[in-house]
């Protein structure tokens, strides 16, 4: 090779194939892009592929958590598109990416070891998009198998997976147009061995149809580790990064242990309040602290810390397995005491407070146009959304003060969670659009359960029509691996939320389950116990679910009277110009008259027009019906108007029809009697109302014919005039000009006669 050459270095690529069935599939490919990341992939199927790239700090930050972020995002690019908005250019990430990077981050984030702190970030991105591909279902496989190509500690490989339903058949990565004829929307993330990760909406399914979903996922989730098992081998599996590990001292341990552990479980034992008990452990842990000296404090004090933790952990949660006791007292299937209020804010659409213990929601509905629509613009979907729930957690329902920093990942999708579990009993035929937002106000567990509880009530109060109430409750879990013993707990605290191995979040109607959410902590979770979960959370949601139908049992059967009324009318394509008007003049004249809102929307399909009307006075809706009724008027041919006269002529009478005010027509003065008028005003004066018969376009004027004399009784003895025909109008016009011509002849012969003289 000449020193003029240039080499060309061709990267190795490796690859692996996954087989969805139905002629789909997965690749999994490395070695030609990001190759100074840690770990990186390319995730494709069909047109789709997401890059994948991990990095971890290799020095150790100095928290006591791992500091890992989860970045999903979706170039527009990727589907052809530009940005919307001024600036070209992607910005913050919107709701449905913040939702992707959840799903990723609550199955990664238990499999790194507890004592990694080091600086870690997943970026997924989605750099080509195909339609029928939905690509958040591939991005827990791509996280996961870019970490296996690096120097990490992880645990193992995991995956996720969307499953659906149509016809009864499960589907894996179902495309946008299947997901729509789907009675379940699930996405499961596992391990080859334990399900570690369940979210998802449902059309009230029965809980052994739930836990036959997950089965099918874990089955596909296999296939998914295996692959990317066979890539790090064949790619080169790297040695696992060495890492400074926390300091231990086993017999500091023990002796705090020792301290600690028979006060903790005598205070969970008392059942206190939150406070109660959070300042009596407080308590505690500054007894234990005081028996050291400040040299120790301040070289062991976080080691003290982290096994007093560790004792209090170890001694809630023996009390529940050995008694099946709780913290508050009560028994692994008892809900806290509940009181519910609608109607609470007197200016709002509707509102409701439910409150389960320590936790409280006040949610407020709002109703409005089709313009108030949330609308979605993502490369993977655009879209917009009738119905949406906005869900919003302040520092002061834990009694913190903290700044606020915008709207929160956590609050994004716990709002989601609630908003999946209502909307599918909001009726398709709903006018409005509906925003529930939910105010945390109290938060001890659950706060997203109370809301889709606070929202069910809201709604109904506010008069939507829910086809059912739903309602929601948190389950936790305690195991023990060695022992056997488990306990399924209702209705869990914040605090067993944190020490359990579960938090799983169920909701749904009388008739079955329409959302979930689930983070499993514990490996090798069994179906038997996930099926008794499942089982004691129905129990669970119909003792709630009596408290809010004791509280509002029906839905309003009209808006309050402060809520604005919808009404949509159909209106063919033709006549939407004419209710615009020119530059809007028609429509805005309109709403500011009658006080209403009008929004017109084009349907493509029926290629008519869809006017909704909004307002709060049902005069001014009625008198927008009135103008539109007016527009689309046609008289038919025979039948009979009430007119009134608007306009005196000579000729006539201008009249509109009363039916259809706007519409004009002429009253010829020949049309008003059998005998003859003279004056119209010997038989009309304006402002007079009469009836008249439509006799459609007269043949002879090419105008609308009406007629009064038509409903008249023809006098006795009327004689018709007999019509003069062509012949005679021609002749008599002849001889009349000739008359004319001739004297006009005679006068200038005259005139002529004189010139000579």
């Amino acid at each position: 090779m000449g020193k003029d050459e240039k080499r060309i270095m061709i990267p190795q690529t490796f690859k692996e194939v996954i087989d969805l069935g139905d002629g789909r599939e997965i690749s999994i490919e490395t070695g030609k892009l990001a190759k100074q990341a840690h770990g990186s992939v390319v995730v494709q199927s069909g047109k789709c592929m997401l890059l994948c790239t991990v990095v971890s700090n290799y020095k150790q930050s100095d928290v006591d958590f791992l500091p890992l972020t989860v970045d999903y995002r979706e170039k527009f690019a990727a589907a052809g598109r530009y940005p919307g908005g001024f600036f070209k250019r992607e910005a913050r990430p919107s709701d449905g990416e913040v939702l992707t990077m959840r799903l990723v981050d609550r199955v990664l984030r238990p499999l790194f070891p507890k004592d990694y702190h080091a600086e870690t970030q997943v970026m997924i991105q989605l750099m080509s998009h195909d339609e029928e591909v939905m690509p958040d279902a591939m991005a827990g496989l791509a996280a996961s198998a870019a970490i296996q190509l690096s120097d990490l500690p992880f645990e193992c490989a995991i995956s996720e997976v969307r499953v659906g339903r149509v016809d009864g058949q499960f589907i894996i990565n179902p495309t946008f147009e299947q997901l729509e004829a789907s009675d379940i929307d699930m996405v499961i993330g596992a391990s080859a061995d334990s399900v570690m990760m369940v979210e998802g909406e449902m059309s009230e399914i029965s809980e052994e149809e739930m836990v036959e979903a997950i089965k099918f996922a874990h089955d596909a989730i296999k296939l998914q580790c295996e692959a990317q098992i066979k890539l790090a081998e064949a790619f080169g599996k790297k040695e696992v990064r060495e890492y400074e590990p926390e300091s231990s001292d086993e017999t500091l341990a023990k002796k705090i242990h020792e301290m600690a552990y028979e006060k903790v479980y005598q205070v969970a034992k008392a059942g206190s309040s939150k406070k109660e008990r959070s300042e009596a452990f407080s308590n505690i842990k500054e007894e234990i602290k005081a028996t050291f000296t400040e040299e120790e404090l301040e070289e062991y004090g976080d080691l003290i810390s982290r096994y007093y933790h560790k004792a209090e952990k170890e001694a809630v949660r023996n009390l529940t397995l050995d008694e099946g006791l709780r913290l508050d007292g009560r028994k692994t299937t008892d809900i806290r005491p509940i009181w519910c209020e609608i109607d609470y804010l007197p200016s709002v659409h509707g509102s409701s407070i439910f409150t389960r213990g320590e936790t409280q929601a006040l949610a407020t509905v709002t109703l409005g146009t089709s313009r108030d629509a949330n609308i979605i613009d993502m490369p993977s979907f655009e879209g917009e959304e009738r119905f949406y729930l906005h869900y919003n957690f302040p520092p002061f329902s834990t009694g913190e003060a903290r700044p606020i920093r915008g709207t929160s990942r956590r609050e994004v999708g716990h709002g989601n969670l609630a908003q999946r579990a209502l909307k599918k009993m909001v009726p398709e035929d709903c006018p409005y659009t509906v925003r529930v937002v939910s105010e945390v106000l109290e938060s001890n567990g659950s706060s997203s359960m109370a809301t889709v509880c606070a929202g069910t009530m809201a709604l109904m109060d506010a008069g939507v029509q829910l086809k059912k109430p739903v309602s929601g409750i948190a389950m936790g879990l305690i195991t023990d691996t060695e022992t056997g013993k488990f306990a399924v707990l209702s209705d869990i605290l914040g605090d067993e939320d944190h020490l359990g191995d579960m938090d799983f979040k169920v909701t749904g109607t009388e008739d079955g389950i329409t959302a979930c959410q689930m983070d499993i902590k514990v490996k090798g979770l069994s179906y038997e116990i996930l099926t008794k979960a499942l089982m004691q959370a129905h129990d669970g949601r119909m003792h709630i679910l009596k408290h809010l139908t004791d509280t509002i049992a029906e839905p309003r059967e009209e808006v309050k009277p402060h809520a604005p009324k919808m009404v949509t009318r159909i209106i063919p394509n033709e006549y939407i110009g004419a209710l615009i008007g020119k530059g809007g003049e028609v429509i805005q004249e309109l709403q500011k008259t009658t006080k209403t809102t009008i929004v017109i929307n084009e349907d493509p399909v029926t290629e008519e027009g869809i006017v909704e009307i909004l307002g709060t006075d049902q005069d001014g809706i009625d008198a927008v019906l009135a103008k539109i009724d007016a527009l689309m008027f046609k008289p038919v041919v025979g039948s009979v108007y009430e007119v009134k006269v608007i306009k005196v002529l000579d000729f006539g009478a201008v009249v509109e029809y009363l039916d259809a005010p706007g519409n004009e027509v002429l009253l010829h003065v020949s049309e008003l009697a059998w005998e003859r008028t003279d004056n119209v005003t010997d038989v009309l004066n304006l402002g007079d109302t009469l009836d008249v018969k439509y006799f459609g376009l007269d043949p002879r004027t090419k105008k609308e014919k009406v007629s009064r004399k038509a409903l008249l009784t023809k006098p006795e003895g009327y004689k018709e005039r007999p019509p003069r025909s062509n012949d005679d109008r021609r002749g008599g016009n002849r001889g009349g000009n000739r008359d004319n011509r001739g004297g006009n002849r005679d006068n200038r012969g005259s005139r002529d006669r004189r010139n000579d003289d």
